[in-house]
């Protein structure tokens, strides 16, 4: 299993058009990949309405959680994804 925090910054934080993005590319990966929010709610990354339902706004602190036989792979593509802006930025 392997993690890192991110700090989310998109400005609309994640509403449906970002999470549609970031779960697109967390099923691309084997992995079981999970997101957990400051307050300690875990999330299936590869979910839409899992993602929305955790309420992510820009700046939030964020954990990716990957584990799983692409674990590294998954999660580098993961924070490169967010980083970039799920397409807002």
């Amino acid at each position: 299993m392997v993690s890192v925090e991110i700090e989310l910054h998109n400005p609309s934080g994640l509403h449906l058009r970002p999470a549609g993005i970031l779960c697109k590319a967390a099923t691309k990966f084997q992995s079981h990949v999970a997101i957990r929010t400051a307050d300690g709610t875990e999330v299936n990354a590869k979910s839409v309405l899992s993602v929305l339902s955790a309420c992510i706004k820009n700046g939030d602190v964020i954990t990716m959680i990957c584990d799983g036989s692409d674990e590294a792979e998954a999660l580098e593509d993961l924070r490169q994804v967010i980083q970039e802006g799920l397409g807002e930025l």
